[in-house]
């Protein structure tokens, strides 16, 4: 009698590692389904008790807008840096920052948030910290939806950069990656780094320029300057959405090449890490 309906079952044997590992990254792409749910599950857990839900997406960055303008668009004297409306830099700035912010601040506390799930089931852990930063692109395409609103309403309309867009929201996603794999593998080492996420993404966003135009940093350190990842992706997302006569090249070329380093490294040290997440969580 022959089975028609074969049943094919995948078998994972696990053996003890010493050193560098390959990256498998096939093996990330086979639990797939898993990356989803527990993006899913993320967005679930932050909004399940809130009574204004994915609202807060837009409250945040608009009220951040709102402070900015007063404080650096007003009294700051930076209004008059640029032609375009300092309300809408400032927010065109701010969606890329709130997704790496937050990315980077859940990503790097997932594998001890996730106890529970490292200790009992075999997975490939990279999963977890990932799943946050995918979670946070629904944030993203609210606030998105937001600004162009914001932008029809001073009259600007985008020019044919923002075909590009998804190149720049996908570099913003892989710059929010890149440190949050090293930080959430150091999570598991030393719990003090739980307490220094929130002082470095306090300190990054003031190194960025968000509610800042780059022309004020003097041009001789600006490829210096560039070393910050978040630079070459706010300055893509301005160029993009609001035009200029050429893209910012300099500086995202630098911070690409920056963010590639660290996210090659990342995944390596995630790697070799890896195996003492489960005695160490």
């Amino acid at each position: 009698m022959s089975m028609t309906n074969a049943t094919r079952t995948h078998y994972t044997f696990l053996r003890a590692h010493s050193g560098w590992r390959a990256l498998d990254l096939a093996e990330f792409w086979r639990y797939r389904e898993l990356l989803a749910f527990l993006a899913l599950r993320e967005l679930q857990v932050r909004y399940r008790q809130m009574a204004l839900g994915a609202v807060w997406a837009i409250i945040q960055p608009l009220m951040t807008m709102v402070v900015f303008t007063v404080f650096f668009g007003y009294l700051g004297g930076f209004r008059a840096q640029s032609d375009k409306p300092y309300a809408v830099l400032t927010f065109c700035a701010l969606l890329p920052w709130q997704l790496f912010a937050n990315a980077l601040t859940q990503s790097g506390n997932s594998l001890v948030a996730n106890e529970r799930l490292i200790t009992k089931v075999y997975f490939p852990r990279l999963i977890i910290p990932v799943a946050p930063v995918v979670a946070g692109l629904v944030d993203f395409a609210i606030g998105l939806l937001v600004l162009l609103g914001m932008m029809l309403f001073y009259g600007l309309t985008p020019h044919w950069g923002i075909l590009l867009l998804p190149a720049f929201v996908v570099f913003a996603v892989l710059a929010a990656l890149a440190p949050g794999l090293w930080l959430s593998a150091l999570n598991v080492e030393y719990r003090d780094v739980r307490a220094t996420i929130p002082f470095l993404t306090q300190f990054w966003m003031f190194i960025t320029p968000v509610a800042y135009p780059i022309s004020i940093v003097p041009e001789r350190w600006r490829t210096l300057y560039a070393v910050n990842p978040m630079v070459g992706v706010v300055e893509g997302f301005r160029w993009a959405l609001l035009g200029a006569t050429h893209p910012p090249l300099v500086p995202m070329l630098v911070s690409g090449a920056v963010t590639a380093l660290m996210l090659i490294g990342g995944l390596y040290f995630f790697r070799r890490m890896e195996k003492t997440f489960a005695d160490r969580v």
